[in-house]
């Protein structure tokens, strides 16, 4: 199966690599761009922990990728890069996701609407979904997300599929691409389905960060005395 069941691999983090992984997909949140290593350094020293230990966790369990020299690759749902699929919301930066899947698991994930534009692969034809937390409405109507994933278990998502779960205006155009790539194994998600994929693995991912900056709650006012 192609789902990365990320937000369950994120439960299993260490108190310190759990820190840098929230204080990441924020950062993403933010600005759409990812964080320097010098920013993962500081954050690790807060922790008082190593960099490198905490890389290697985030790695293993396969919630966030790097390149050689320690640099994000990968954040899920986030993509440091330039993807087919582009995700917005109202005050915030553009950003892009590492897949369908996570494109659509960002409304929940940061507790406001979104609006995410794909690219269907080699047609170029745009997908438009609105999403807001467990509710989407697609464009055209018939679009539909191929989940497919090439290789091995072994690899991390961001090397064994992402680049293969995407969006298509039509299960027909869906099926078309997928002849055409015999080595991605896959099958086809309805609407609901894959909109529930994304809330289950990142919807509760940011929940404590956006606890924390929420302003605190003013207790309802109680009845006058003698009343």
């Amino acid at each position: 199966m192609p789902e990365k069941n990320g937000g369950c691999r994120a439960d299993g983090l260490s108190g310190p690599a759990r820190q840098v992984h929230r204080a990441v997909l924020a950062a993403f949140a933010r600005t759409g761009q990812r964080p320097a290593r010098s920013e993962l350094e500081r954050l690790a020293r807060r922790a008082d922990v190593s960099l490198d230990a905490v890389l290697a966790e985030l790695t293993a369990a396969d919630v966030m990728a790097f390149d050689a020299g320690g640099e994000i690759r990968a954040a899920y749902p986030f993509s440091p890069i330039r993807t087919p699929i582009r995700v917005s919301w109202a005050g915030g930066p553009a950003a892009y996701a590492m897949c369908a899947i996570d494109a659509l698991g960002m409304s929940a994930m940061l507790g406001r609407p979104v609006t995410i534009t794909a690219a269907e692969p080699g047609t170029g034809r745009i997908v438009t979904i609105r999403t807001e937390g467990d509710r989407a409405r697609w464009q055209p109507r018939t679009a539909v997300v191929f989940a497919g994933s090439a290789g091995d278990d072994c690899r991390q998502s961001a090397d064994r599929t992402c680049g293969y779960i995407n969006f298509f205006a039509t299960a027909r155009a869906a099926r078309a691409w997928a002849r055409r790539h015999p080595e991605i194994t896959g099958r086809l998600l309805t609407r609901q389905g894959a909109l529930d994929i994304g809330i289950a693995e990142f919807g509760t991912l940011l929940q404590a960060s956006l606890r924390a900056r929420a302003p605190a709650a003013h207790p309802a006012p109680g009845p006058a005395r003698g009343s």
